[in-house]
């Protein structure tokens, strides 16, 4: 199992199949689980509020932007 570190971006699968690609953000004062960043269109949530089943698949690098190839 793969333990999801801060500012750090993520293939997630959901229970449906469907995969995303999440950014896990830094803790948030008072908050017990972690916040995620969908970085397909920019929601953010926290995991404990998710009502359905997911799993990280692989640690994803950031896009090269800004970055010379």
């Amino acid at each position: 199992m793969i333990e999801a570190r801060a500012n750090t971006d993520y293939l997630v699968e959901l229970c449906s199949g469907e995969q995303c690609r999440w950014r896990c953000l830094a803790a948030r004062a008072g908050d017990k689980g972690r916040w995620w960043r969908d970085l397909g269109d920019g929601r953010e949530f926290a995991e404990n509020d998710l009502m359905y089943a997911w799993r990280i698949v692989a640690e994803i690098d950031p896009p090269n932007e800004g970055r010379a190839p």
